[in-house]
């Protein structure tokens, strides 16, 4: 293994209010990484009155204009100063969220964290180039559009993906002259906590983007029942994202939220089965398994499956497991152990359930420490059965055979999830029916996930309320306000004349 550079890690992370740490409180919860299920650091978790502080200097900053107020182009320029200085500290980022998550690095510095860098570059072209509406009543009215932030918005990322997501959001808040509190997972707060002070490098001024930290039912919250939030965008799961938005219907607060997946990758006869097999792999076991979008429920057709899963079961059985800072891991440690535990608890339901355990189920051989778990494959007996029904979220695929195309989109659809589907046909009238059939927010054809934000991102169904990308953040994170110009005399109105 090459020898890896590595990076500081503060003994306590705190939260960042107003453009400095914040001083740590007497809670602190471990952070572990979960390769060696050593220590590396405390998290301070911020309690009501430290949550509240945030949101007071978010509050501060929205009233003041010192974002908001500011031209368009110096908001431009800031967000590529935050492009410029993320992409010269990628090494660092990825490190920090590699021994954080159990993330293989070389995923995370190639392929999750550089989405930054494109990210705040999109946001800052968006600046340049959108107009709003404006039009003309005959001779009579000129209508236009002008746009407000809607304030203070708290952001709340997931622990599978936290600086990657989170970084989106906050791009996301600031395009529209939001101010914003951040918080994610306490499980994994490295990279998001340092990606705070590269924000005030670039030129974020103080009290805009503040982060809190802790458990959800502390930390988050005191920051979702705050009067001043007037959003919340989460991303995580969904009996989470429920009470976010049981929290946020009395204030009528904005809610935007991108849950649970179970989704169906649908390899049809006439696919390109080498390009379909390695597209099924990556969808399940990319990302240690851990990934809302997660291909995890392989539908077969009768005439490619028994080919098909002697292929995937010798190719799953290869998978390198290792050391995420290895560069030749493909498959790291699932991010802490409760997680761990729950994962590996799936392998004896799917005995429980009569299901056929392909390979897999196991704690991996040969790692005295670390929450590593086999690449997993199960031939489910039913869709029923709890493996297809419930999220996994690890390295576990749960494969069914199908015998005609209406079949296998009616088991797609017999989900309470509807994020994300996959299908993999070379038939042009199959492609155009399941994607008018499918009932997911997002449908891919022949490519594994692939993300645009000019286009919307987001589920149907239990996997979430709102869409991102460029029209839905616009709604979500700004709100509308139509002035109307009378250009002639209005017609007399006689009262009170005689």
């Amino acid at each position: 293994m090459n020898t890896i550079k590595s990076w500081p890690v503060p003994p306590v992370v705190s939260s960042y209010i107003d453009g400095k740490r914040a001083v740590p409180g007497a809670m602190r919860l471990p952070v572990i990484n979960p390769a060696t299920e050593q220590q590396v650091a405390e998290l301070a978790e911020a309690d009501a009155a430290e949550t509240t502080r945030a949101i007071e200097a978010a509050q501060r900053a929205h009233l003041d204009g010192r974002w908001s107020g500011l031209k368009a182009q110096a908001k431009r320029e800031v967000l590529q100063r935050i492009a410029r200085v993320t992409s010269e500290h990628l090494d660092e980022l990825a490190w920090l969220e590699t021994l954080n998550t159990g993330l293989p690095l070389r995923y995370a510095r190639q392929f999750q964290l550089p989405r930054i860098v494109r990210n705040f570059n999109f946001f800052a072209d968006y600046l340049s180039q959108h107009v709003e509406r404006a039009g003309m009543d005959d001779d009579a009215y000129l209508r236009f559009v002008l746009r407000d932030p809607l304030g203070v918005v708290a952001l709340i990322s997931p622990w599978n993906a936290p600086l990657a997501l989170a970084s989106t959001k906050i791009a996301a808040a600031l395009t529209f002259g939001n101010t914003c509190v951040v918080k994610t997972s306490e499980q994994t707060p490295l990279a998001v906590s340092r990606f705070m002070e590269l924000l005030s490098e670039a030129g974020v001024p103080d009290g805009v983007v503040n982060m809190v930290n802790g458990r959800g039912t502390v930390t988050g919250n005191a920051l979702v029942c705050h009067p001043a939030v007037r959003g919340i965008s989460f991303t995580g799961g969904t009996e989470t994202g429920r009470a976010i938005a049981s929290a946020a219907a009395p204030a009528l607060k904005r809610v935007d939220l991108e849950l649970g997946g179970k989704s169906a990758n649908i390899i049809t006869e006439s696919a390109d089965l080498d390009r379909a097999l390695d597209a099924a792999l990556a969808g399940i076991y990319l990302n240690n398994g851990q990934q809302c979008f997660a291909g995890s429920r392989i539908l077969l057709s009768r005439k490619i499956a028994d080919d098909f899963i002697e292929r995937f079961v010798t190719r799953a059985r290869r998978i390198r497991l290792g050391d995420p800072l290895d560069a030749a891991t493909e498959v790291g440690p699932l991010a802490f152990e409760s997680h761990y535990r729950r994962v590996l608890g799936f392998a004896e339901l799917a005995r429980e359930d009569g299901n056929t355990l392909l390979t897999g189920g196991r704690r991996a051989e040969g790692f005295e420490r670390g929450y590593y778990v086999e690449p997993t494959a199960v031939l489910a007996r039913t869709n029923s059965t709890r493996l297809c029904q419930q999220e996994i979220f690890g390295p576990f695929a749960t494969l069914l055979v199908y015998d005609e195309l209406d079949e296998a989109l009616a088991i797609a659809n017999d989900s309470a999830y509807g994020l994300v589907s996959y299908l993999w046909s070379e038939r042009l009238d199959d492609t155009m029916r399941a994607a008018r059939a499918l009932q997911t927010g997002v449908v891919l054809v022949n490519t594994n996930m692939t993300l645009d934000f000019r286009f919307p991102f987001g589920g149907y169904k239990d996997s979430g309320v709102g869409r991102e990308g460029i029209e839905g953040m616009r709604q979500f994170y700004s709100q509308d306000k139509v002035v109307t110009i009378g250009l002639r005399p209005p017609a007399p109105l006689p009262f009170g004349k005689s």
